[in-house]
């Protein structure tokens, strides 16, 4: 676990006595009211229930994680892991160094939060700890606060180490091993007396947890769906923001910070922050998937890859992109990409059913892909070889999946089993991406001179039904035709309202 109070000789001036005794003089008392519980302390009670019922007679850790070190004596924005939040409800900021653990019972489990509580006013911890005084990052909750915000019973995480060490001969304990590596050194210290055996046997049960905890949220609760609905709105208000700004950012040059700025400006205003790293791809920059440098300029004739998502308090985000015409119209070879790209997603989100395979979506997609570069007389094989096992030449131009799960992380359940996984059955309540795309980056000599530097993706959010699905993300226009007038028409409120 942090240190409590971190030695910072070179930034700090020694506290008198006479400090530490005006210090803790004159504060008005911590409000009595309890805070009213967060929306998702239900379902996760319902979540923790499932876990409960996965692993009964174990102790099962589940720890937030630490601060991490940006640089020297700054650190990272705290996220918790994303397992911790979905089991407790919590989200932005909250909590670090916390640990939920599930305490094994005669009907199931008990569960307690462990965090690190408010530290009183007279203590070291209020005024001189960087990370975690009150005077340095803000009020902190104490355990009854922390118990109304997540229904739970919560105990100071400074009693977490005897609690896992009662026990722990007998006891058979479950940790979600990479979320926090001081809480999982000190597990390994109690695990130390076991025979080689039974050392490799808690690892597999540790991995085991960790697939299990990604599993569980691959079919998503109405909760959660409510939270991605929110994420994708606030994501298509964001995207109209960045339009608005296009004329200015084009003008002022290094165009692609302008856009990343823009978004997150609108993220932060009415979400919690954004997903991952915004993508504002022009021209060439577009060809290169993970494009995050985003220090390029946006040049009139060019096309704009925006790929980003707006993450709520929750941490639930979404991911969209759009490709949009800087000049607001697509030129001619623009279009015909832009078209075959679309024409592909159409067919991976109609293929996106209840009872269909995850890689059904894929090949639905990526087999229109094929068919246009063969049409274009780019693939030196046909199409349906290059589909084929020992294929595989169109994927020059489109390398990456179709498709991955959404919801809590971007690429939501990674640890889930590939057979439940890439290899699964869609069923109602997952959330996935639809996202092909057509990469023809300048320097490659085996496309048309006239199609060189066109990157264009198209990705919108799918969640499925009973009966199909639905796309959350729809809001936001994706045919070449219904982009250019949303544009035209995000410019033209504008100027009106510059008038």
């Amino acid at each position: 676990m942090s240190d409590r109070h971190p030695d910072l000789p070179n930034r700090q001036t020694p506290f008198s006595e006479a400090f530490k005794a005006f210090i803790a003089e004159g504060w008005a008392p911590y409000p009595a009211e309890m805070p009213a519980a967060l929306p998702a302390s239900g379902p996760a009670k319902d979540r923790r229930a499932a876990v409960s019922r996965q692993f009964p007679g174990e102790r099962v850790v589940v720890p937030a994680g630490g601060l991490v070190t940006r640089s020297n004596d700054t650190d990272y924005r705290f996220r918790p892991h994303s397992a911790f939040a979905h089991l407790t409800g919590l989200g932005t900021d909250c909590e670090p160094d916390a640990v939920l653990v599930l305490e094994p019972t005669d009907s199931g489990h008990d569960a307690t939060l462990y965090i690190r509580p408010r530290a009183p006013r007279d203590s070291a911890e209020f005024y001189a700890n960087p990370r975690y005084g009150e005077m340095w990052v803000g009020q902190r909750p104490s355990l009854e606060e922390m118990s109304a915000l997540v229904d739970l019973i919560c105990a100071d995480v400074e009693g977490l180490a005897d609690h896992l060490a009662k026990d722990a001969d007998s006891t058979v304990l479950r940790l979600l091993a990479e979320a926090d590596p001081a809480l999982t050194a000190q597990v390994d210290r109690l695990r130390e007396g076991l025979s080689a055996e039974d050392k490799a046997a808690a690892t597999v049960r540790d991995a085991e947890l960790t697939v299990a905890l990604s599993e569980l949220r691959l079919v998503k609760d109405a909760f959660e769906l409510g939270e991605m609905r929110e994420a994708c709105a606030q994501t298509a208000d964001a995207f109209a923001a960045v339009v608005a700004d296009l004329p200015e950012a084009v003008r002022r040059g290094r165009g692609e910070r302008w856009v990343e700025g823009v978004f997150g400006l609108h993220a932060r205003h009415t979400g919690n922050a954004v997903g991952y790293d915004t993508i504002a791809a022009s021209g060439d920059h577009a060809c290169t998937l993970h494009w995050i440098r985003n220090d390029g300029e946006l040049r009139e004739g060019d096309l704009l890859l925006l790929d980003a998502g707006v993450e709520l308090d929750t941490l639930y985000t979404a991911d969209v992109t759009r490709t949009l015409p800087l000049t607001g119209t697509f030129t001619p070879d623009q279009r015909m990409v832009y078209e075959a790209v679309l024409e592909a997603q159409e067919a991976g989100i109609a293929a996106a059913q209840p009872g269909a395979e995850f890689l059904d979506v894929h090949r639905a997609a990526i087999a229109v892909i094929a068919r246009h570069l063969q049409a274009w007389g780019l693939l030196p094989v046909g199409a349906e070889e290059s589909l084929g096992e020992e294929g595989g030449q169109h994927r020059r131009w489109m390398v990456h999946g179709t498709s991955h799960h959404l919801g809590i992380d971007v690429h939501d359940c990674a640890q889930a089993r590939v057979e439940n996984y890439r290899q699964g059955t869609l069923a109602p309540g997952m959330v996935i991406t639809v996202e092909p795309g057509i990469y023809f980056k300048s320097d490659d000599e085996l496309v048309h001179a006239h199609l060189r530097g066109i990157g264009v993706r198209i990705e919108d959010d799918i969640v499925i039904t009973e009966t199909g699905n639905e796309n959350l993300s729809a809001a936001l226009p994706r045919t070449s035709t219904d982009v250019e007038a949303w544009m035209a028409g995000i410019w033209a409120g504008r100027e009106d309202g510059a008038r």
